[in-house]
């Protein structure tokens, strides 16, 4: 019942922010973070999403769901794996667990996983944060390396800010001229949001593809010197829009969909 409650608050604050209409075209994203208990609890978890969790999820209209494994692993810190499920709506991302109890399916597939015994836990903790896509980028898009089967690097950054007016005139520097400052870059998205329910509001992430650290160190290089961003930097209303960046770097799972 208050999961339904929050996938109804939720669902009206993207759909009824100052009496407008939500952009029916706008995916509406969960980026879960899983953090394992030890490197071999991350077969058992993959075995659970790519044969349980994931072919549910999409039974019920979600999609694409990317999957992501960290690039250079802290051999000190537990291992995590990300997980982006993409929907149409607040309701479908938010309910989806709901409607696993009812999935015969998802419970039959994922009976050792959901038998966890407690003394011997696979997963520490799941952290989770829910995003509205940005205008310029309304879809979670599965990238040129995808479609073409190479080999791909993740980059993901949270931008926080330190206060909800600042935070919404980075979206705005995003949606006004960031972006296509990035594609003329060579920076190129994955998905975009702004951050609705979470731990670190308020705040964006969002997530860019590259063949590879070269590639990415280039694409930056020429972003940070390129002309249209020499001026929009530069325009006040956006000064002091973010006051800490979180960056990682991640790799897809062999059944991700990005």
């Amino acid at each position: 019942m208050l999961r339904l409650l929050l996938a109804t608050t939720v669902a009206c604050s993207v759909l009824c922010t100052s009496g407008r209409a939500a952009n029916p075209d706008k995916h509406v994203l969960e980026l879960r973070t899983y953090t394992l208990t030890d490197a071999e609890a991350e077969k058992t978890l993959d075995a659970y999403l790519e044969g349980a969790l994931i072919p549910a999820l999409k039974r019920q209209g979600l999609g694409p769901i990317g999957a992501f494994a960290q690039a250079e692993p802290d051999p000190t810190a537990p291992p995590q794996v990300l997980l982006l499920i993409a929907g149409d709506s607040a309701d479908a991302v938010v309910a989806a667990e709901l409607e696993l109890a009812s999935d015969e399916a998802y419970q039959s597939a994922a009976k050792q996983y959901l038998t966890t015994p407690a003394d011997k836990p696979v997963i520490s903790r799941i952290s989770s944060e829910l995003l509205l896509s940005f205008d310029v980028w309304p879809k979670a898009t599965a990238s040129k390396q995808k479609q073409e089967g190479r080999d791909r690097l993740f980059e993901l950054r949270t931008y926080e800010s330190p206060t909800e007016r600042l935070g919404h005139l980075k979206v705005e520097m995003f949606n006004s001229g960031e972006v296509p400052i990035f594609l003329d870059s060579g920076i190129t998205p994955v998905f975009m949001g702004q951050a609705l329910v979470g731990d670190k509001l308020p705040n964006l992430t969002y997530m860019t593809v590259y063949d590879d650290v070269d590639s990415r160190g280039k694409a930056w290089k020429t972003f940070v010197e390129h002309a249209d961003w020499q001026v929009l930097k530069e325009v006040k209303k956006y000064a002091g829009t973010v006051s800490k960046i979180h960056k990682s770097d991640w790799r897809p799972k062999s059944y991700s969909d990005l």
